[in-house]
C-alpha cells in the first residue's frame, strides 16, 4: 500500500508551490496532456465510464497479478483527472487497489474545485476501477 501512499504523497508535492485554482487547473491538463495515447481499439462501448459528462475510456489489462490501466478523455480537465487515478492505481494488484485511500484528491482540494457532474464523473471513474480490480480478483 505504501508505494500508492507514495505516488499520491507525489501527485500532493506536484501541487504545494500553486494556491490559484488556474495555476492547478493547469498542473491537471499538464498531467493529462503527459497521458500516454490510448490506442483507438480501446476507444470502445464497453471502455466507456458510464456517468461522466465527457467521454473518459478506461482500459485495463491483468498480467503477472498486477491490473495496468490505460485512459483517454476528450475532455482536457477530466484527461488530467483519469490520468492522476491511473498514475495512482495502475501497476497495484487488485487487493492494493481495493484497499487504497485516495488522499490526494481532498488533499489537493480536488473535490471542492470540481463541478457536480464533473465531480460525479470522479466517483464514476473510481469506482469503474474499483469494479475491474474485484473482476480481476475474482478471477484469481
Amino acid at each position: 500500500m505504501s508505494k500508492i501512499n507514495d505516488i499520491q504523497d507525489e501527485i500532493i508535492e506536484e501541487f504545494e508551490g500553486f494556491t490559484d485554482w488556474m495555476d492547478r487547473y493547469q498542473v491537471i491538463i499538464d498531467m493529462g496532456n503527459s497521458l500516454p495515447a490510448l490506442e483507438e481499439q480501446y476507444k470502445t462501448a464497453d471502455n466507456i465510464i458510464e456517468g461522466c459528462q465527457s467521454r473518459v475510456w478506461l482500459q485495463a489489462d491483468y498480467e503477472d497479478g498486477l491490473l495496468r490501466f490505460t485512459a483517454d478523455s476528450d475532455a482536457i480537465i477530466v484527461k488530467g483527472i483519469i490520468s492522476m487515478l491511473v498514475r495512482v492505481l495502475s501497476g497495484h494488484t487488485p487487493d492494493e487497489i481495493l484497499e487504497a485511500d485516495l488522499y490526494f484528491i481532498d488533499s489537493i482540494g480536488l473535490h471542492e474545485h470540481l463541478s457536480p457532474t464533473r465531480s460525479n464523473g470522479l466517483v464514476a471513474m473510481i469506482k469503474k476501477i474499483q469494479a475491474y480490480a474485484l473482476a480481476f480478483k475474482a478471477k484469481q
